[in-house]
């Protein structure tokens, strides 16, 4: 029988040894599991300045506390590490099932130290743990070495964390691939498992994971697949997935293209979740561990140029980085791209940003052919997109600069090219146009990873079903604030979702369930907290908590040096207008964003001159050991 938290896995690369150690029930009160216990392993664990692709950067494995139960949806895994993209606080996440797989085999967490002398992989099989030669693996791409890997353990049903072609190359955005189609794909932890010689973990477990109170915990996750269920959303997700919502996003002119250029076009219906559907390129939907929504596509291509490709999704933000952002509505193509991406291991929003960024760069002259290997770069040419994917992955020709981000391709071109790297802290922007969605913008903006929406989604400021409007009436006291065009209420909508992400993550979640759909609330995942673990906590203690988490990410960067300034958006952004809602504020302003970072910070209890947390704050939130770190370096709000 396993514990609820499960224990913790290390394992040292450099000294080839593994142990295993219980949580401390501390940790589990204050951090909750999964993502937040990581974020305090990191923050215990790594000395301020450490290279990000160096042996004393920690790789940790988090399973959701609740994966492997009944709890519906609750199949994440969150990776975390200080990012090679950024250099900032990293967490990532993938679904499918190798948390549940972790918990399975008596693991919480795995935490990876050190370097190998040659790539090996891990085989962990219960209590048996094993360092094993990967010689043979490297240079495989991901779904290539995830059958190799089942093969060789002779088990088609273990569970295997991979890395690509790009990982091994230490591409800053290249991801962790769990059994091939699913990607902790944002910052970089593929890289950093690549730097350390990690070409692959297959984990099996045999094990049972009980709740402290097995009926109760059976009542609440009946009531939360139910109320999950009940979600005017939920059979729409299920139906046509993430890429179901392209036409919304479109309508709203978010929908970002031609590298933020274009916020609409007149038809994206080629790109779209109802046209895979419809055309047949869609041949079956595929669940995470635990769900009961099935969001996941799996995608064919069966004529033409691209016959034969067959890929996982693609997902909405796969659609707009590597379709609309490039120019090219071409569903074929995009099926392609995401398949290279995949089995090569790179986020494809990084990888897709980088490529509009070169598309634009060559049609303003910043690079030429000569930079290309004799070759044009244009809008919509689909062989390039491809073509640069593999010199990305392997760093291959100008592959290699782009390899590094847009943030550094940028300073390495020059000149005016960093006013389309589309970029904040070093980390490119999600595929949403924030001048046409100020609580995403603020988000964005105060990330601790960067600009992204997978770390608070607030998909609700659009209000598009009845459970996004009641949602922000709650949190706002009025449903007018379902208005994505709006910037008041802003910091008080970002708060709660992140708050909510953060609880969401840690007990393994999937944030469609609470922040996309909201059909599982803090309410719930209060009650199945307490029944999984046998601590009785509210639905504000366990929010409270997920603030702990957001504050300690917070605390990570400002250790390493960040400020207010840090805290920031693409420079396009925040001095073009968006072309197609040509409104005077269809522009994140300096003076609007400033605004929003004041409230922001004054809710949290942070310093508005420097973005740092107070040590009343810290107290309050439960970090008063942080907050005598900060201060011997200076760095108290």
């Amino acid at each position: 029988m396993r514990t609820i938290a499960g224990d913790t896995l290390y394992v040292n690369l450099t000294e080839g040894r593994s142990w295993r150690e219980p949580v401390d029930p501390d940790l589990v009160r204050s951090y909750l599991g999964g993502r937040g216990i990581s974020a305090r392993y990191l923050w215990d664990l790594l000395r301020p300045g450490v290279d990000p692709l160096g042996p004393d950067n920690p790789l940790i494995f988090g399973a959701g506390l609740l994966s492997g139960t009944a709890a519906p949806s609750s199949g994440r895994t969150t990776v975390t590490c200080r990012s090679p993209a950024t250099g900032w606080y990293l967490k990532t996440s993938g679904g499918g099932h190798f948390g549940a797989e972790m918990k399975f085999a008596g693991y919480g967490h795995l935490v990876v130290l050190g370097r190998a002398e040659h790539p090996v992989y891990l085989w962990i099989d219960d209590d048996r743990v094993e360092i094993r030669d990967a010689r043979h693996l490297w240079g495989k791409d991901v779904r290539e070495t995830d059958l190799a890997v089942k093969r060789e353990l002779g088990d088609e049903d273990i569970q295997v964390a991979v890395i690509g072609p790009a990982g091994e190359n230490r591409v800053v955005f290249a991801s962790v691939m769990f059994s091939v189609y699913n990607a902790a794909g944002r910052g970089g932890a593929g890289a950093v498992m690549g730097a350390k010689n990690l070409k692959a973990i297959a984990v099996r477990g045999s094990g049972v994971v009980r709740p402290a109170k097995p009926a109760r915990f059976h009542e609440v996750a009946l009531a939360a697949r139910e109320s999950l269920l009940a979600d005017s959303g939920a059979a729409g997700l299920a139906m046509y997935g993430t890429s179901g919502s392209l036409n919304l996003v479109n309508e709203v002119r978010a929908l970002a293209s031609y590298n933020f250029q274009r916020s609409h076009l007149d038809d994206v219906y080629t790109i779209t979740g109802q046209y895979l559907r419809e055309k047949g390129y869609l041949k079956r939907t595929v669940a995470c561990f635990g769900c009961v929504i099935g969001c996941h596509r799996y995608s064919e291509v069966q004529q033409g140029p691209f016959a034969g490709t067959y890929t996982g999704g693609p997902e909405y933000e796969t659609f707009c980085a590597l379709g609309s952002g490039c120019g090219t509505l071409d569903t074929e193509a995009v099926i392609k791209a995401n398949e290279l991406a995949n089995i090569l291991g790179m986020d494809t929003i990084s990888a897709g940003s980088v490529i509009q960024w070169a598309m634009e760069s060559y049609e303003r002259g910043a690079i030429t052919r000569a930079d290309l290997d004799g070759r044009e770069l244009r809008w919509g040419d689909t062989e390039a997109i491809t073509d640069l994917l593999q010199k990305i992955a392997r760093r291959e020709g100008f592959g290699d600069v782009l390899a590094d981000g847009v943030k550094r391709a940028a300073e390495r071109v020059g000149g005016e090219s960093y006013k389309w790297a589309v970029h904040a802290k070093g980390l490119e922007q999600s595929r949403v146009d924030t001048r046409s969605a100020k609580a995403y913008a603020l988000a964005f903006a105060v990330n601790p990873r960067g600009a992204d929406h997978l770390h608070t989604e607030t998909f609700a400021e659009f209000g598009v079903s009845p459970e996004a409007r009641a949602l922000i009436a709650k949190i706002t006291g009025d449903e007018k604030y379902a208005n994505p065009y709006c910037n008041e209420k802003r910091a008080e909508i970002v708060r709660w979702h992140e708050d909510c992400y953060a609880v969401t993550d840690a007990l393994g979640f999937c944030a469609f369930a609470t922040t996309a759909l909201y059909g599982i609330t803090p309410a719930i995942m209060a009650e199945a907290f307490s029944a999984a673990t046998g601590y009785d906590v509210s639905e504000e203690e366990i929010m409270l908590a997920g603030r702990r988490i957001v504050t300690l990410e917070k605390c990570f960067n400002v250790r390493e040096g960040a400020t207010r300034e840090d805290d920031i958006l693409p420079w396009r952004l925040m001095n073009e207008v968006n072309p197609d809602r040509p409104e005077p504020d269809a522009i994140n302003s300096r003076e609007e964003l400033d605004r929003m970072l004041d409230e922001y910070y004054g809710l949290h209890g942070w310093s508005l001159e420097t973005s740092w947390p107070t040590r009343d704050t810290l107290e309050h939130v439960g970090l008063p050991g942080v907050a005598d770190e900060l201060e011997k370096m200076g760095r108290i709000g």
